[in-house]
């Protein structure tokens, strides 16, 4: 079995030096790993849903402090940190309706303290709440059977049911870990299989004869526009080479292989040609809380023109790119410049050094950041693997994967005395 901290470490390099590229790799590799930390994770038998997530929460502090700009580590960390809590509810949802079940044996009032301590108070309290509503009459009804058919102990049986107690409570101490590890496992699925669920929607927003307008490369835009061309739907593609870097040359490439009409502009020309454009559709590197879009730069631009135009800005994301901070955030880092190198030859500009005043600084400064920030009222669609939603519902959209005490993974400083 491998060491998990070698593990660990290896991974950190790797975002350190920015060797994974994309966010689907990035949180795929993220899970992959929660998964290990979890696995091998050993568990008390009091508070296990506690262990767990100190556990993941101290792996997690790492991984986003090595990359913090890709935000779908932070992502994966948090929703990993979501499906321990649910987990835990779950169990002491169902450990308190047993209970309620058995409520007139005298003989279960020892264990069910003693079996209490396994559940975390929160879960506990946060499942009795639920328990306490009155049961639906269908509820009545299915329970009807079961609760017929219980068997009536004798008192020579005590040893007999003792062990069996003993055993329930060492099988429920391994459910938890088990659960959570299969949690993961689905997220891990959700991730690899997201592209191939946005493109199944493609049918329903690109029709006959459109032109469609996009920038940079995105694998999600060229599995959604190629689902649409495997749909017999022609249309034309204008693909803008997104500078400095020129990933739109890559993905028109891409589309040219896969028959589709492509025509490639200049990023300059996005203005000019957009009044020809029936839609405008791009990846995303994630997306906040408030429906704002961090994506490559440049897109701001597009997003502008579009609104100009009045022509639809849509926008495809996984769920594992979807935030639950707010731009505002300080946990957030929206941007980061990459190298001038990308944009200028430092040999043919070693003339603009200021060599005369004897400190050999520099009279010419590059800046190249990688991304833009897109409000929410420039975009008109998010696209994700469950469906299309507005902007204005995304909020809600997110809630459904996170838990508030997990925004922010960061832990504070101890203070000394």
């Amino acid at each position: 079995m491998p060491d998990i901290q070698a593990l660990v470490n290896d991974f950190l390099n790797n975002l350190r030096k920015r060797k994974i590229e994309g966010s689907q790799a990035t949180a795929k590799q993220t899970a992959e790993l929660l998964r290990s930390v979890i696995s091998q994770q050993r568990v008390p038998y009091t508070n296990q849903a506690a262990a767990l997530i100190d556990a993941v929460r101290t792996v997690g502090e790492q991984l986003i402090a090595a990359n913090p700009v890709e935000i779908a580590v932070g992502n994966i960390v948090r929703r990993v940190l979501h499906s321990i809590r649910e987990e835990d509810l779950s169990l002491a949802t169902a450990a308190i309706a047993g209970l309620g079940i058995s409520a007139e044996s005298d003989d279960d009032d020892d264990f069910v303290r003693e079996d209490h301590h396994i559940l975390s108070a929160a879960a506990v309290a946060a499942a009795a709440r639920s328990t306490l509503r009155p049961p639906s009459l269908q509820t009545l009804l299915e329970d009807m059977p079961d609760s017929a058919a219980v068997p009536h102990t004798s008192s020579s049986g005590g040893d007999s049911e003792g062990k069996s107690k003993s055993a329930d409570k060492s099988s429920r101490s391994r459910k938890l870990k088990h659960d959570v590890i299969e949690a993961v496992n689905e997220l891990i699925q959700d991730i690899a299989t997201c592209h191939e669920q946005i493109a199944e929607q493609a049918v329903e927003h690109i029709h006959q004869n459109e032109v469609i307008l996009t920038l940079g490369s995105s694998r999600t835009v060229l599995e959604f526009l190629c689902a649409a061309k495997e749909k017999k739907r022609s249309f034309r593609v204008f693909v803008a080479e997104g500078a400095p870097r020129y990933q739109g040359h890559l993905l028109a490439k891409e589309l040219v292989a896969r028959g589709l009409q492509t025509t490639v502009i200049t990023d300059s020309a996005v203005f000019a040609m957009i009044s020809r454009v029936n839609m405008v559709i791009v990846g995303a590197h994630a997306v906040m809380a408030n429906g704002g879009v961090i994506a490559p730069v440049g897109l701001n631009m597009v997003a502008l023109a579009a609104q100009r135009h009045a022509v639809p800005f849509v926008v495809l994301a996984g769920s594992h790119k979807l935030c639950p901070l707010y731009p505002h955030n300080p946990e957030v880092l929206l941007n980061e410049l990459r190298s001038p190198s990308e944009l200028l030859d430092f040999g043919d500009f070693s003339d603009c050094m200021d060599f005369g005043s004897g400190t050999g600084s520099s009279l010419l400064h590059v800046v190249n950041p990688a991304f833009d920030y897109v409000p929410p009222k420039l975009v008109s669609l998010f696209i994700t693997d469950t469906g299309g939603h507005n902007p204005s519902y995304m909020y809600r959209l997110i809630a459904d994967y996170y838990s508030a005490d997990d925004f922010v993974v960061q832990r504070k400083p101890a203070t000394g005395s």
